[in-house]
């Protein structure tokens, strides 16, 4: 009777210490968001800068390739997220608050964390990373635009300037309190989306506008294609934070947070839908082969309106940074809790986050090459927490009869994302050593 009265102690002592924890993770810490904030968060995390690179992407792609594959990325991802939705509460009486939780549910105990974790700071840490640059080079490009007859002033410090908001912005304490800045980032998104293509119609297409490979050669065609699959992919990455938005609305057995979280998340792809097809397909048309990586870099006139589209960027990637970056210091800040037994402090949390900061500031300074970085990360790990992950878990929790719809809908899902995530990195890799042999270490 003693032993068991000790480990019915022993459980409830445990039971009240992962509670304690949960109430001080920015994941799971504030759970009183409405429909809305789900809206504007998955916005910011998907709408973000890789928006601008996808006129590019279609010059490397093509008319019929290109319109097809932005097509069907919409379709499956859109899918694919409503299975992550209605999997956070597919086991009774339990929140699968995290992609790790989702993949441990799928999988088991230990080769969840081994196959989720590593893919999805890939991806996070990876869109810090280029967000960092990103953040640096449209305030560059905004200042220059301004005032064009002042002493140029090095990319790395504007970098630095990007960094300098990050830190403070990194002691909100969860994912909810970044609301209003999340919200700031997604009217942005929309703001700078609607410039680029409204722009290139007014400017009209281009005189000697091509629409023919951008490579000389059929190898760089080829490569060329291969890296633009990786840009797609990487433009619908929003699936890393998707459990940890739906975690922050409240749930009952009669109201499921699934309700609101779905109405955000269709509210959040017909914003995707205004944003992506606009600017790919306007952006291609008006400049054909010759566009930039950055559609902004091909508008030079008028200059006001460039100065605008590209505050509206940093605005955004303030904030999308900020949405990537909570789940993140969630991991850590458990990892430091749990396994090397650090207590749940404000110091804690600020020495981490500072240092995380810190860390995705100097990556940015030293690797800038923004287009290359897009096409490898969005290869090799957006594909699969994107693309197919959620269709294999689906498989291994919902178990959907075999032959049935369902069941040949995610095999179809799950053989086009490993396509992808084989073919996308090899391209990029190929741009990536191109760009970096002429490369100046902070220039």
């Amino acid at each position: 009777m003693t032993m068991a009265n000790d480990q019915s102690n022993k459980d409830e002592r445990a039971a009240a210490k992962s509670k304690e924890l949960e109430d001080w993770l920015p994941v799971t810490s504030s759970r009183n968001a409405k429909w809305w904030s789900s809206a504007f968060h998955n916005v910011t995390a998907m709408v973000g800068a890789g928006v601008l690179g996808l006129p590019y992407a279609m010059s490397e792609l093509g008319w019929g390739p290109g319109v097809t594959i932005m097509i069907l990325s919409w379709i499956i991802t859109l899918y694919t997220l409503w299975q992550m939705v209605e999997m956070h509460e597919m086991v009774p009486g339990k929140r699968l608050d995290r992609y790790h939780q989702l993949g441990q549910e799928a999988f088991g105990e230990k080769l969840g964390l081994w196959i989720v974790v590593p893919q999805q700071l890939m991806v996070e840490v990876g869109v810090n990373i280029v967000y960092m640059v990103t953040g640096g080079k449209s305030l560059k490009k905004f200042v220059d635009t301004v005032w064009p007859n002042n002493q140029p002033i090095r990319t790395t410090y504007f970098i630095m300037m990007f960094g300098a908001v990050q830190f403070v912005l990194s002691n909100c304490p969860s994912m909810n309190s970044i609301a209003l800045v999340s919200l700031a980032a997604a009217v942005m998104s929309l703001s700078y989306s609607t410039i680029a293509w409204v722009a290139s119609l007014h400017k009209g297409v281009q005189p000697d506008v091509k629409y023919t490979s951008r490579a000389s050669t059929t190898t760089g065609s080829v490569f060329q294609f291969l890296s633009a699959l990786g840009d797609v992919a990487f433009a619908y990455a929003g699936h890393n934070v998707v459990l940890e938005i739906q975690a922050g609305i409240p749930s009952t057995p009669e109201k499921p947070s699934k309700k609101p979280m779905w109405t955000g998340v269709v509210i959040a792809y017909i914003v995707v839908a205004l944003c992506y097809f606009p600017v790919s397909m306007v952006g291609y048309w008006v400049f054909g082969n010759s566009v930039e990586d950055n559609i902004l870099l091909s508008l030079e006139k008028p200059a006001w309106l460039v100065a605008i589209a590209n505050l509206a960027v940093v605005i955004h990637v303030i904030g999308s940074y900020q949405v990537y970056a909570q789940p993140v210091f969630d991991m850590m800040e458990a990892f430091l809790v749990l396994k090397m037994n650090f207590k749940p402090s404000g110091l804690l949390r600020f020495v981490t986050r500072f240092s995380y900061v810190a860390l995705t500031m100097f990556l940015g300074m030293t690797f800038p090459f923004f287009g290359g970085l897009l096409g490898f990360f969005g290869g090799f790990a957006f594909a699969p927490t994107t693309y197919f992950l959620p269709c294999i878990m689906w498989l291994a929790i919902c178990k959907p009869k075999r032959f049935s719809l369902s069941w040949f809908t995610n095999w179809i899902c799950i053989i086009l994302g490993v396509l992808l995530m084989v073919l996308a990195p090899i391209g990029a890799l190929r741009g990536l050593i191109l760009e970096a042999k002429d490369f100046q270490y902070y220039s």
